[in-house]
């Protein structure tokens, strides 16, 4: 008898605690799936079950085994599904989150080029500044842009970004470029009221190590993009991340400051829930998303 089969019928017997039930399950015989699990237990030299008139019962071995037959069953029932979903084309909803700024300007693309090769599948795409968790809200793929902590999440990283200090070139002129982050004591402060959670202090890097600077805030929006509105338009410094400033600075809007005591770069990773199985339209977007962000955040000096 086939040896994955002689597991399977083994699984049953221990599930049901009963050759009869497990025969039925099965649809065959009570004396086949007596014979499987003898012949089984013959080939391991070892005795799966304690057996009575009343009563089946897994001895330790076969309580040992009992856990490895499940996970070689699911491992080949993986190994199928994935087979047969290489023969079809990827079809149905991918459900995908992102932070909201980045993910307009960064997975938007590519969810829209990945929409043109894969007709079949549709996209659910939630742009959201918070951090979501992937199993419990059914997402299929996420773009985090933090330290991860341990978790049952597999991470790709595609890129780093930094945190910078920016404003603009009028401002500057007219109150002058600070040299260190000391120098912000004297500055109007543009905080985006997310990070006054965080004590109202802005962390610096640098030569000395870590600065911890208290920040008094001159004005205090809700939002990164009305933060960097208002420091093109001269209302004082705003602290963002790198690619949030980046077209900004490109036209000369902005201009970031204090360089040389930026913090460490902050990781960017494409993540999904951990498994060893992938339908193919997770893992063709992925395969996508990290070639695509690895090769475009080089472009938003991340």
């Amino acid at each position: 008898m086939d040896r994955l089969d002689a597991l399977a019928i083994f699984v049953a017997v221990a599930e049901e605690a009963s050759f009869i039930k497990a025969a039925r399950r099965l649809r065959r015989s009570p004396a086949s799936v007596t014979r499987a699990v003898a012949a089984l237990e013959d080939r391991l030299a070892t005795r799966l079950f304690n057996r009575t008139t009343r009563a089946v019962a897994l001895t330790d071995a076969g309580t040992r085994y009992l856990d490895r037959c499940r996970r070689a069953l699911a491992e080949f029932e993986e190994l199928e599904l994935s087979a047969a979903d290489e023969r079809r084309d990827p079809a149905g909803t991918l459900t995908i989150t992102a932070p909201e700024m980045f993910g307009r300007l960064h997975v938007l693309p590519v969810v829209q080029a990945y929409m043109r090769d894969y007709p079949s599948v549709d996209v659910s795409l939630l742009l959201l500044d918070r951090v979501v968790s992937l199993v419990d809200e059914g997402i299929d793929v996420g773009v985090r842009i933090a330290h991860l902590p341990d978790s049952s999440l597999r991470a790709v990283h595609v890129g780093n970004v930094r945190r910078v200090a920016c404003a603009s070139p009028a401002y500057l002129a007219a109150h002058g470029v600070p040299r260190t982050p000391r120098d912000l004591a004297r500055h109007a402060l543009i905080v985006v009221a997310a990070t006054r959670a965080a004590g109202e202090r802005w962390l610096f890097g640098g030569p000395d190590g870590t600065l911890s600077i208290p920040v008094k805030s001159r004005l205090t929006v809700n939002t990164v993009q009305a933060a960097l509105e208002a420091a093109v338009q001269g209302g004082g410094i705003a602290r963002v991340l790198s690619y949030q400033a980046a077209t900004r600075e490109v036209t000369g809007e902005v201009q970031t400051i204090l360089r040389r005591y930026e913090p460490k770069p902050i990781p960017i990773h494409v993540v999904h829930p951990a498994g060893r199985y992938l339908p193919a339209k997770t893992r063709l977007f992925i395969d996508r998303a990290v070639a695509t962000l690895r090769e475009k955040l080089g472009d938003v000096r991340a």
